[in-house]
């Protein structure tokens, strides 16, 4: 029976409910030293002098760390990817030289005999710091007073997108509206924080660094290049992570300065970020606004969309800082047939910490500001807002379906294939639209009932490749290494569901591993929702290779007879009699012939890459003197071509609602006048907890397999979270429609809600 499909519990829950996963905190070398790094508590200044005598001193202190110990090291970090025209004036050193930019910048470096001794010593440094007006948001920016990089000349970095005539179609159109939404800046909160663990052998001129968990490869030539080493000579290792989220894994200023110190002293260096570094020096995100402005003839056939997007990156263009503003842009025409489209993207600098991805970078915000208008746009109307969309969807009739090129750095690109209106249907039949389209706004017992859903498309499957290596031991059992790394999402079961299945094979005969640079020739990571697609077909093409080399062995094992070679149920078999042979004979006879049966291959992806698309639909009952909502029901609908777990694939939803629900309700990373993170622990920054959101559900559909990879599969770690925001935006504004109150604004919290009808109840009067 084909395993691909089947709900095939997770493989490495029990080793890690056990508390035998290894984690990078769980690393202990002989000989090793831990850090704590000094970072800046001002917004933006000149750095005058950084006084390091007393931390020196402290007994245990093995080393502390300036800028002219780094200096001649010390180069920008480039980005990854979606770099933005002029972002190279934005990059960031590891360590701060002239200036500040964010409260919480690397200023120097401790390393002592304790994680302790080494924060302690860290209290003890002092620095002059000539203050300088910090900016902290886009006005500010944009009125250039205060250079946050003086060589850059401005704040400011944008791009123009779209296809068709927009200044034609609005001028001609009947109905047009325009507004302005917003999304608070908050960031993903993972279990486990960033840490290193940096080992310099010097006898094989080797650096080896643990605690990597998203893009391993990139991280080993970045590193390599900057420490001046080939990249033969860095060894990135990956362990267990507990979460990524878009925000671990990158390359960080603490990625050079470990390993830095760690090749200076000649002794491993550890270093485990607390709580509060995490809010201070990890990846923040959103924090994006969109005026956007809507055109629809009298049926409500959108004709045209404009808008100008901005969004703080913070004081730095970090590896991935270009994605949230550039995929909002590509995604804010979402899956409606819109001919006239154009966005203006402005990306800001400012005295915050950085900004990259966070799980559906720009898809959220996205599908938050268009989904929005179209319900604004269906009220003025007067079209039910679900037959507004009915009359907008691109068809399946219509697939493949061209978008154009909404992306700066990318070739044009096209839906590949679905059929958006059946997900709809699915999702307004889940939550009882018919039944309870008669609550919308409607009063019960003190508090306000509204239903609301938002559609989305959501791309999968980046870059062009992934390889993927299966290894042969002598006991029989498959090491299949691959170049996704994991941080919770299922690899290990997953993967080996698809490779037992291409070798007819049971999943106890096949070990996952995600792979260290030292155990795949070349791997790409895990982001843009592309493992299961692009190593899930990588594994698939390798097994193939991998039955080639096995025939090829099998031929000298027989005396190379000139007959065929068949592969079934775990044997070579000769097609000439009953003989065969199995796996550990195999590896065996490699074996005494100084060899080992290992297989790399590859998986381009040479058609165009795949979109999941679907619907989310919520039911939610606001109390309008408090401002607090309960969500009565949410469902996700999606269609993310082949389903190859759905258990996997339905907790990644579960898992990725919830975190859409933390952003739409309570997650907001703030700060005051001065510059200054007020939300830089768990007591300020709110978080989701299990008893929160207990009505929430996700069902997964396999309408249009992925006609570009032979798994059919789409991408699903991000789709959960995408249209979140949106539909519990739509089903707050439906609940509050007598008080003329329209949510336009993020965070959801009550005192927000409730100024906003005590603000309609003033008007009115």
């Amino acid at each position: 029976m084909p395993l691909v499909g089947e709900p095939i519990v997770r493989r490495e829950d029990a080793r890690l409910l056990r508390g035998q996963g290894r984690f990078v905190d769980d690393l202990h070398v002989d000989g090793m030293l831990h850090a704590a790094l000094f970072r800046s508590a001002w917004p933006h200044g000149r750095i005058r002098n950084i006084d390091v005598a007393a931390a020196a001193a402290l007994p245990g202190v093995f080393g502390v760390f300036t800028l002219s110990d780094f200096s001649a090291f010390l180069k920008p970090i480039r980005s990854r990817i979606a770099a933005m025209p002029g972002f190279e004036n934005f990059l960031q050193l590891p360590l701060a030289t002239d200036k500040v930019r964010y409260v919480g910048e690397p200023m120097a470096l401790v390393v002592a005999t304790s994680p302790y001794v080494a924060e302690d010593a860290i209290s003890l440094i002092s620095a002059e710091i000539d203050e300088l007006p910090p900016v902290l948001n886009w006005e500010g920016a944009a009125r250039a007073a205060t250079l946050i990089h003086e060589s850059a000349g401005t704040n400011h970095s944008s791009i123009s997108v779209g296809r068709g005539n927009t200044e034609a179609a609005f001028r001609t159109a009947p109905y047009v509206r325009r507004e302005t939404f917003s999304v608070q800046r908050h960031t993903a909160v993972p279990m486990e924080t960033r840490g290193l663990v940096a080992v310099w052998d010097e006898g094989q001129c080797c650096m080896t660094v643990s605690g990597i968990t998203k893009v391993p490869f990139f991280n080993r030539t970045t590193l390599a290049a900057m420490l001046d080493l080939p990249e033969s000579s860095v060894v990135m290792k990956v362990a267990d992570a507990g979460g990524g989220f878009g925000v671990r894994g990158e390359f960080y200023p603490e990625d050079f300065l470990i390993p830095f110190v760690a090749r200076k002293l000649n002794r491993p260096v550890k270093w485990v970020e607390d709580r509060r570094e995490h809010f201070l020096a990890t990846n923040h995100s959103r924090e994006t606004a969109c005026d956007l402005e809507i055109a629809c003839d009298r049926n409500g056939i959108i004709v045209g969309l404009r808008g100008e997007v901005t969004i703080d990156i913070g004081a730095y263009a970090r590896g991935t800082g270009g994605t949230s503003p550039t995929r909002c842009a590509q995604f804010l025409p979402g899956p409606y047939r819109i001919p006239n489209f154009a966005c203006t993207v402005n990306a800001y600098v400012s005295n915050k910490t950085p900004s990259g991805t966070y799980r559906g970078p720009g898809r959220v915000e996205a599908n938050f500001f268009r989904e929005r208008l179209i319900d604004i746009a269906a009220n003025d109307l007067g079209i039910d807002p679900a037959e507004i969309r009915r009359r907008n969807f691109v068809t399946a009739q219509e697939m493949p379906f061209n978008i154009g090129k909404l992306v700066n750095y990318e070739p044009p690109a096209q839906f590949d294939s679905g059929d958006f209106g059946a997900v709809f249907e699915q999702a307004l039949n889940e939550i009882g639209w018919v039944k309870k389209n008669s609550l919308q706004g409607r009063m019960i017992e003190g508090r306000c009932h509204g239903i609301g859903f938002a559609s989305f498309v959501e791309s999968s499957a980046g870059g062009l490749k992934e390889k993927a290596r299966i290894r042969l031991g002598r006991n029989g059992i498959l090491d299949v290494f691959v170049g996704s790394t994991s941080s919770g999402q299922g690899h290990e079961t997953v993967f080996a569901q698809v490779c037992a299945d291409a070798l007819h094979l049971s999943l106890d005969r096949i070990r996952i591993i995600c792979a260290s640079t030292d155990e795949l020739e070349e791997g790409f990571g895990t982001w843009h929702s592309r493992s299961a697609v692009m190593s899930g077909n990588a594994v698939r093409t390798t097994a193939q290779a991998f039955i080639d080399r096995l025939k090829s062995t099998a031929s000298e094992y027989f005396g190379r007879p000139n007959v065929e070679l068949e592969w079934r149920d775990g044997h070579i078999h000769r097609s000439d009699t009953d003989a065969s042979v199995n796996l550990e004979a195999l590896a065996t006879f490699a074996a005494d012939r100084g060899e080992v049966v290992d297989v790399t291959a590859t998986f381009d992806y040479t058609e165009a890459k795949p979109f999941s698309y679907g619907t989310h639909a919520a039911h939610v009952a606001v109390d309008p003197r408090t401002g607090a909502v309960e969500l009565v029901d949410f469902i996700a609908i999606e269609d993310i071509g082949r389903v190859l777990n759905p258990l996997i694939v339905h907790s990644q939803a579960l898992g990725a609602i919830v975190q859409g629900l933390g952003g739409t309700f309570l997650e907001h990373l703030r700060y005051d006048e001065e510059g200054q993170l007020l939300t830089a622990s768990f007591a300020d920054y709110l978080l989701p907890s299990a008893t929160d959101f207990p009505n929430i559900r996700g069902h997964f559909m396999e309408l249009a397999l992925a006609p570009g990879n032979p798994l059919g599969a789409k991408g699903a770690g991000e789709g959960g979270i995408v249209a979140v925001a949106a539909a519990v935006s739509n089903a707050v504004s439906a609940a509050l429609s007598s008080f003329r109150v329209q949510i336009r604004e993020l965070p959801l919290s009550p005192p927000r809600i409730w100024q906003l009808v005590q603000d309609s109840q003033a008007k009115s009067h």
